[in-house]
């Protein structure tokens, strides 16, 4: 697998996992995780799927999908849902936090950060003495091009 697909870290979490498992290393999971880890978009399985198949038309949609899981149960990708009765996968990245508007006409997903949210959030639950171990963010509207849209085009 080429190296700025995936970082070290990442690496020996994904070595260490696939040992723990029985599992192996194969060139079709490398080309799955070389583009999954190459896009900077929140992916379905078909999307990756199709992006695979550029590389390798021989990698199976049940391969990606059993990629995708295995990348999740060791905590490298995270699953996601927008709401729109898809599930979409991100690279999870240790330390980084992101939140995201969703544009609910067409779809897109935009990510965003900002400290006083964050704050504002950790203000939130020492108020209440609460310990927050992970959080989701998430805005839905309508993007900048579907406000301007006729309303049957929304």
């Amino acid at each position: 697998m080429k190296d700025s697909a995936i970082n070290d870290q990442a690496r020996e979490v994904l070595q260490g996992y696939m040992a723990r498992n029985g599992l192996k290393s194969t060139a079709q999971r490398d080309t799955i995780m070389e583009a999954f880890f190459g896009s900077h978009e929140h992916v379905a399985i078909g999307d990756l799927h199709r992006m695979v198949l550029r590389k390798n038309p021989r990698i199976g949609y049940a391969t990606v999908y059993r990629t995708l899981k295995m990348l999740t149960e060791c905590g490298l990708a995270v699953e996601r849902h927008f709401g729109d009765g898809q599930a979409r996968y991100e690279p999870q990245r240790r330390g980084e936090h992101h939140d995201h508007l969703i544009c609910r006409a067409c779809g897109l997903i935009v990510e965003f950060e900002n400290e006083e949210i964050e704050r504002l959030q950790r203000e939130v639950a020492a108020q209440h003495g609460f310990r927050v171990e992970s959080h989701r963010h998430e805005m839905h509207g309508l993007c900048p091009r579907c406000q301007k849209a006729p309303p049957r085009r929304r």
